[in-house]
């Protein structure tokens, strides 16, 4: 019988709401699935057929190490999202190579580790006249090393994007859109390259003078409608990644994520292809419908022609 393995990481053993119900719709579609750590020493990744990221999410400090993991197993196992999708996904630089072909995406200044901060932070705040604005790692999981600063508060953000840079992490300036407070980000999510449900989410950033929130912590979740013109973003920026990582296949998994502008037109905070959170709380059908996607691409041959290796 195949292997499938539903990749999770040591540290984030009790956290994942997901993987539950994911590996009781797995049982009722005759799949023998198994929730591993990427971590654990102990597996044999060798003797796995397919391998599912879920929640490695410890590998935001971890980086190069997880990333050699997915290349030994994409040539042993067919890992899914696919290799190519995994190394583009975990920097959060794609987010300019989705605007440069046209997706509305968060306003978005990157700064380098060889960067002085303050200039960098300084010309950032001369372009945008938002009066909060966020700094975070280019690289992140959840909200770890982000915060949510004033205007006002020029000196301790300046601090927070020195201490990233001085870890030689690429760091990220976006202006905080006022929208989340009020009516949180919409989290489309799409499964096999079709929609399937979407959730809204509540704001977790407080000012920067409040502790940073809790990495695993998911907020206010409770289940929304999406706008059309959501869904019309979200197929955007799907096509968008599509056609630049030149993938065959739809997507075994997607969950995009947005908010409002001053203007009132939603824009792409994030588009999560590599281990997002699927909600299926909120939409239960949807790990049957993860699961029999799952089923059907093992059952067309692509175990072991392991197409995903690029």
């Amino acid at each position: 019988m195949t292997t499938i393995a539903l990749v999770t990481a040591i540290a984030a053993t009790g956290h994942d709401e997901d993987l539950p119900p994911l590996l009781a719709a797995c049982e009722r579609a005759g799949l023998s699935a198994r929730a591993l750590a990427w971590d654990d020493a102990s597996v044999g990744w060798n003797r796995v057929d397919a391998a599912v990221l879920r929640s490695p999410w410890d590998y935001t400090e971890r980086l190069p190490e997880f990333m050699a993991w997915c290349e030994r197993t994409a040539h042993s196992a067919l890992l899914l999202n696919p290799l190519p999708v995994i190394r583009w996904n975990t920097d959060k630089h794609y987010l300019a190579d989705l605007a440069a072909l046209g997706v509305p995406v968060v306003p978005t200044e990157f700064v380098e580790p060889d960067t002085e901060p303050m200039e960098a932070l300084q010309r950032f705040l001369a372009l945008h006249d938002a009066g909060e604005f966020v700094v975070k790692p280019a690289v992140s999981a959840g909200a770890r090393d982000t915060q949510r600063y004033q205007r006002s508060q020029e000196f301790a953000a300046g601090n927070h994007l020195a201490r990233l840079l001085d870890a030689n992490r690429s760091a990220m300036l976006q202006p905080y859109l006022p929208a989340v407070d009020a009516d949180g980000e919409t989290a489309l999510i799409h499964i096999d390259g079709h929609y399937s449900h979407a959730i809204r989410k509540g704001a977790l950033l407080k000012t920067g003078d409040a502790p940073p929130p809790d990495p695993h912590a998911l907020g206010d979740i409770r289940g929304r409608e999406p706008a059309e013109d959501e869904r019309q973003l979200a197929s955007q920026a799907l096509a968008a990644a599509t056609r630049l990582l030149k993938l065959e296949s739809p997507l075994l998994y997607a969950r995009v994520d947005l908010l409002r502008g001053p203007d009132g037109a939603p824009r792409l905070l994030e588009l999560e292809l590599t281990e997002p959170s699927l909600f299926f709380a909120q939409a239960p059908e949807a790990a049957d419908l993860l699961a029999q996607a799952l089923r059907a691409r093992l059952a067309d041959g692509t175990v072991r022609t392991r197409t995903d290796i690029g």
